[in-house]
């Protein structure tokens, strides 16, 4: 399993799952894309911020469990997309993954839409892994997501886990409300984590040409203001489906 992360704390997204995972005795990696450098959480600047992140992602790992943890560090906002493709090819021939999960398009931040696009751009089309594209603060629905993982046997654990991100748990605590909502969209009574989950092909075709930008909204602070997030961009989702199901 190899999770594309492009912020550290990014694979709290679908952490519940890394944690079933290895359960499973699979082997797990997460590779870290960025240094997280923007964030003004705590009123830190970029190079303390970036500093502060990698320890995070450090303290992180042997929680996991993770049998590999890649950190390429590239500077958030700065980055090379090409030098990253490079680097993400490489990476895929080293650890020849089953299942990788990624961000999508169906997001909002601009550095995991870029990645999104990086990622289907070292993919090749005939590659056997499963892509899972994970949700992080913008809502799959259930327009999309084919694929549901009750984690209720692991959410005491991820919550411990997500402590180690001291510096973001403002922002990543959002995901649990998350995991709640998706209990009560599949009729579970345990926090679960929702996926679009296809092959490599498909990714590729999904993100072949650039989405409109400022379509999807995420959720926010105050939970009242949650259906936002699940309304809009509901249009757009439905024409991604569409192109799923393209021959």
């Amino acid at each position: 399993m190899l999770v594309i992360a492009t912020h550290p704390d990014d694979e709290i997204g679908c952490g519940g799952t890394l944690l079933l995972h290895r359960r499973a005795r699979d082997e797990v990696h997460v590779a870290y894309v960025t240094d997280g450098r923007a964030s003004r959480a705590g009123g830190l600047g970029p190079d303390d911020m970036a500093m502060r992140r990698k320890q995070e992602a450090d303290a992180v790992a042997p929680l996991f469990g993770l049998a590999g943890s890649i950190w390429l560090g590239f500077r958030e906002g700065e980055w090379d997309e090409a030098r990253f493709v490079e680097r993400l090819r490489a990476l895929l021939r080293e650890r020849s993954p089953h299942v990788i999960y990624v961000p999508s398009q169906v997001d909002f931040h601009p550095e995991h839409i870029r990645v999104a696009r990086c990622v289907a751009t070292a993919l090749g089309d005939d590659g056997g892994a499963r892509i899972r594209a994970s949700q992080l603060q913008v809502p799959l629905t259930p327009v999309l997501t084919n694929l549901v993982a009750p984690i209720g046997a692991v959410d005491p654990e991820l919550r411990s886990i997500m402590q180690c991100y001291a510096t973001q748990l403002r922002s990543i605590e959002r995901c649990i409300r998350m995991k709640w909502y998706a209990a009560a969209f599949y009729g579970l009574d345990e926090p679960a984590e929702e996926f679009w989950d296809m092959d490599a092909a498909t990714f590729r075709r999904v993100h072949a040409t650039p989405g409109p930008v400022g379509v999807f909204r995420s959720v926010r602070a105050r939970a009242f203001t949650d259906p936002l997030a699940y309304l809009r961009g509901l249009h757009a989702r439905r024409a991604l489906l569409t192109i799923t199901r393209a021959p």
